[in-house]
Order: structure tokens, then sequence, then C-alpha cells
């Protein structure tokens, strides 16, 4: 059997350590107080009276590929650092990196096992965090920078982003819930919580598609690849069918993208019971601009979910920097509608892209945790300018929408998650803050007539 561990290394160890589920809310209102600490309280009947009273729809904007040192670094009051360490303990000042470069950074499981450098028995476990540059096969060719994982996005094409943080939540303990850094479990873990074991990405049609000839293998408990593969078509219960059985409305807007990766960007392509269903055509909605036109008409399912396209999606290699503009432009679509007040949005990274990171990740179980992603909480509810340090991850939102509309766990890491509900950094008994709508390069228009980009925005 081959083993993940691929590389063997000594080098000098971060003392850097997550801490599990506490939380240090420092808000930045009114030229940059700082309140409070203490660890995430559980809910209370009040609580989840008020959260029902208050929201009736959840939106969930994904987005690709970056860690939070990468996206957010120098964030007032976040946990970011400006430098890291490679295998032989030199350190590394980060560069800026823009968003539209046109190469890209290896993100799979191996990526993460060599960037982790971990010390445990068990690959990707106990990471020192200085492996970066040894991920290999950087997709740059001459135009290569000088190691390039380290880097970060300059802050004039990031400041839609900190203006979402500095008015509404940070979370900057949020982690993907699957480790190996493959966008297509990713997005598995958005609506299901899990990827049946699955691990990296599938040997053919990414999804139902393929018939029974794609497949994708399978993780040991062990974190090792089994040999056994699986159909890429998953059968495990969807929050899809949860809402369905519930009697809730549900739409996931992406772009129709068919063939090797088309389960990249809609992730019901791989969920069998969507795709061979009506759901297919009723609830998963191309292309992702109609979101605009279903609003203006007054129309907001109870669950969204909301994929960009290559252009629009943060991923490097795509030659783009309208990413942050795509995104102010849902969430003032969202703030100028009369669902404002009754929404909560999550906004979020679906994984690391390969990117420098310097916070190690917990492990919790054979699939996870993976590197540390950026989370954005916008509410009407939200104490403004929050950073939170509650330990998040893929789960969460999903639980989030399970407490919200009475939905059972799906897996492992809804199970065990922390539920943003009880987060200090919202209120849902407040009075609903008004909207301010987030400076960008780029409105709605311009997303309404830009054209449609039908490239696969990643291949793993």
């Amino acid at each position: 059997m081959r083993s993940l561990h691929t590389i063997g290394r000594t080098a000098m160890i971060l003392a850097v350590v997550s801490t599990f589920g506490v939380l240090l809310c420092a808000c930045y209102a009114n030229g940059g107080s700082t309140a409070g600490a203490g660890t995430i309280p559980t809910s209370t009947q009040p609580a989840r009276d008020a959260l029902r009273k208050k929201v009736k729809h959840v939106v969930i904007i994904v987005q690709e590929n970056r860690s939070f040192d990468n996206l957010f670094q120098g964030f007032p009051g976040a946990d970011t650092q400006s430098y890291g360490y490679n295998e032989s303990g030199e350190k590394i000042t980060l560069q800026q990196i823009p968003l539209e470069t046109d190469w890209d950074l290896p993100h799979d499981s191996y990526a993460f096992i060599t960037a982790c450098d971990g010390t445990g028995s068990i690959p990707g476990t106990d990471c020192k965090m200085d492996g970066f540059d040894e991920e290999g096969g950087f997709y740059c060719g001459y135009s290569c920078p000088s190691n390039p994982p380290y880097g970060y996005v300059p802050h004039t094409e990031t400041m839609p982003y900190f203006d979402m943080g500095e008015q509404y939540v940070l979370a900057d303990r949020m982690f993907a819930s699957n480790f190996d850094e493959s966008s297509f479990i990713s997005h598995q873990y958005i609506i299901a919580a899990q990827a049946e074991a699955s691990f990296n990405f599938p040997y053919g049609a990414w999804g139902c598609e393929g018939g029974p000839s794609d497949q994708i293998e399978t993780l040991t408990k062990d974190r090792e690849p089994s040999g056994n593969y699986i159909a890429a078509c998953y059968t495990d219960n969807s929050l899809g069918e949860e809402l369905d059985d519930a009697g809730k409305s549900w739409r996931y807007y992406t772009t129709a993208v068919y063939g090797s990766t088309g389960g990249l960007w809609s992730a019901y392509q791989a969920n069998s019971y969507v795709y061979n269903g009506p759901d297919w055509s009723k609830n998963v909605i191309t292309p992702q601009t109609q979101f605009f036109t279903d609003l203006s008409n007054g129309y907001l399912a109870d669950m969204t979910w909301i994929t960009p396209t290559c252009a629009n999606s943060d991923h490097a290699g795509c030659g783009s920097n309208t990413g942050p503009a795509w995104v102010a432009s849902l969430v003032n679509a969202i703030g100028s509608s009369k669902f404002w007040k009754t929404t909560m949005i999550f906004i979020f990274w679906d994984d690391p892209g390969g990117w420098y990171e310097h916070v190690p990740p917990k492990y919790l179980d054979y699939d996870g945790l993976g590197m540390r992603i950026p989370l954005l909480m916008i509410s009407p509810y939200a104490k403004v300018g929050c950073i939170t340090h509650v330990h998040y991850e893929h789960g969460s939102m999903l639980k989030f929408v399970e407490k919200r509309f009475g939905l059972a766990a799906l897996s492992a890491s809804d199970a065990r998650a922390n539920d943003p509900a009880n987060d200090p950094c919202l209120d849902f008994s407040q009075t609903p803050r008004t909207f301010t709508s987030i400076p960008a390069a780029h409105d709605k228009a311009f997303f309404m007539h830009q054209p449609l980009d039908l490239r696969p925005v990643d291949t793993n």
C-alpha cells in the first residue's frame, strides 16, 4: 500500500497552537474597542426561539482555494502571520501575489501531508507547518516567484472582504472538515458533511453522470489510501434530502459544467438522490446569476448555496481578480432586498489552495481537519467588526442550518462542530441592523452581463 508520508523532513517547529472551542471576541466598533473573552456558550431555549423567529433564510456563498493567512493577512485583531518557515528552518517573509495569477499551486492530500510536515504516527498530524516549499509541481513555469506558496493577496484587491469583516463577523479559527485539500471532496462536505471516506478526486467523470465506471478511492482509518474504489455517485443522505423531507425549500446556484470535472461545481451532480430525482431540474439552478433574478422577483429559498465561475472564484490560475466584487454583489443584493432582516449569510473558501498557513489543524478523525480557511458571517444580528476565535469547520455551517430547521446531523463533522448560532459575535435578540452597501469595483449589472465562464475552476 502506498503511503501518504511522501517526504520525510526535519525542520524547526512553529510554536503556534490552535485553541479548540475558545472565543476571544474583539469588536472593532467606534474606533476599535476590544470586548470580552470566554468559551462559546450552550444555546438556551430563548436564544433558539429568537433564532427561529428572526432567521428564515440561510445562504452559503462558496469561494475557492485561499488560506486565512493568504486572504486576510494583517486584518486588525485577527491571528495572521506575515512570515513562515521552510523545512530547513529558514524564515520566509510572505510576498504580495495578486488574485489574477495565471498559475496554480498543488492542493490535494499529498500537498497537505507535505506542507504539514507532521510528526504524528498518522499522516498529516502534529503539523510543524514548514513543508510548503516542498509541495512541488508549482504550475507557473518561468513565471514562478521564489517560494510560490508563501504569499498573500494585496489589500487593494481584498478591500470588499476586509469591509465585510469590519462591518460583520470574521472567524479566524475556521478549518476545512476534510484534510485532503480537494475541492471535489470539500463541496460534498457543504451538502452532506462527508464524502463516504473518499479523498482527492475521481478517475473519470466527476459525478453520477459517469456511471459505475466513475470511481474514487477511499481512505483507511489511519488516513492511508485503501486501494478500494467506490462510485463517485454518493448515496448517503444530504442536506437537500433532509430539507425536502422537512418541507423546506432549497436551491443550489452553479455553472452547468459537465464531463470530467462537472461534479466539482455542481456538488449535487455527485449525489444520487438529487441527480437521479426531480430535484436535479428543480433545485439545481444554472447559471448562478439567476440568483439575482430570483431575488428581484421576490424569491429566496429557505436554504441557498451559490458557487462562482472560474473568473469570480478567487482561485489561482483563473487570471482574474473579480471574486471580491462578485461576493460583494451577492451580499449587496440580499442586503437591499426585503429578505435582509431574515437572512444569515456564510461566506467561506473551500480549501487553502496550497497557500501558506501558520495555524496547525487538529487531528479529529481520518479525514480531518484540514488547513485553516476564512469564514465571514454576515447578518443584521451580527455585532460590528467582531472577530471570533471559536473553532469552526465545514460542518458548523450545516449545523446552523440543521438547528434552525430542526434537521438531524448528517455525519461526524456536523455532529461535532460548534454551532455559529451560539457565537457571542451574533445576537439574534438585538434589533436588526440597517444594511450598508459593500463598495466594490463591479456591481450586479456587471455580473449579469459578464460572458458565462464555463472553464472548470479546478481539476482536483
